[in-house]
């Protein structure tokens, strides 16, 4: 099934090195190189070294070994918070029922983890008609989810959500998804889109200052299960519901880039 997988990212950023301009130094170029002119001429220095104040560093170890995508996602259960309940949650028991997106963050009573959780919750039924489980995971205990969920979200709680937080004390489940950086003991933003089957058709990895798009998770999900329903056919960049798709092959392919 073409270009229904995507690729697992797994960022790794460096603190960006500041350039400062020095002052110019001569470059001669030889005359077989450059037979318009015999005069020297000049090019800017800049120097590579790090700035003398500190700057925060974006460097994080996760323990991704191998692709998930294409593999059967690893299997658990836990606990989880639902409904301001203690529940048990096992991914398997999606298995030939319901999509999941699954999606780690780093820890609760944070600052980006609150827009997320929440803008998923307000458009739970969006993925809900589209036969999709939503799961967020965390490395804290149930008992912080419930008093998160229960703190107002104008003080930077939750509130109410409309489906499981579940609870990753062990850090296993962060582990066997290779989201979880060891040194910190906690998760990157790692999301992950499972189909009915129990296989990870999609993932995507940020680290912790950037949150994510429930717009293209959701185009994501909706261009797997095109394809999955369409197994002769492949979605182009962006593509969305309603747009034309394109065949796989050297010949078909011309009907779409004709129409572009």
């Amino acid at each position: 099934m073409a270009c229904s997988a995507a690729s697992l990212f797994s960022l790794k950023l460096n603190p960006t090195p500041l350039f400062s301009p020095k002052p110019t130094t001569s470059l001669s170029i030889p005359n077989s190189l450059n037979p318009l002119s015999t005069k020297p001429f000049s090019l800017p220095s800049v120097s590579l070294t790090r700035p003398s104040h500190s700057r925060r560093s974006f460097l994080v170890r996760a323990t991704s070994e191998l692709p998930l995508v294409g593999n059967t996602a690893p299997d658990f259960e836990a606990e989880a918070v639902f409904d301001q309940e203690f529940i048990k949650v096992k991914l398997s028991e999606y298995i030939g029922k319901k999509y999941v997106i699954l999606f780690f963050y780093p820890l609760d009573f944070t600052f980006v983890c609150p827009t997320e959780i929440t803008a998923f919750s307000d458009r739970h039924t969006e993925f809900e008609a589209l036969n999709t489980e939503i799961l967020g995971v965390s490395v804290d205990s149930v008992f912080s989810h419930l008093a998160w969920v229960q703190t107002d979200r104008k003080s930077g709680g939750l509130g109410d959500l409309n489906y499981p937080l579940v609870s990753d004390v062990t850090k296993s489940i962060s582990k066997s998804y290779g989201v979880l950086i060891p040194d910190q003991g906690i998760a990157l933003r790692g999301l992950f889109i499972i189909d009915k089957e129990g296989v990870i058709q999609h993932s995507t990895i940020n680290n912790l200052a950037i949150g994510r798009s429930v717009d293209e998770t959701k185009r994501t999900l909706q261009a797997l299960q095109y394809v999955q329903e369409n197994p002769d056919e492949v979605c182009p960049a962006g593509w969305k519901p309603g747009e034309k798709s394109m065949k796989p092959d050297p010949k078909l392919s011309k009907e779409y880039f004709s129409a572009v």
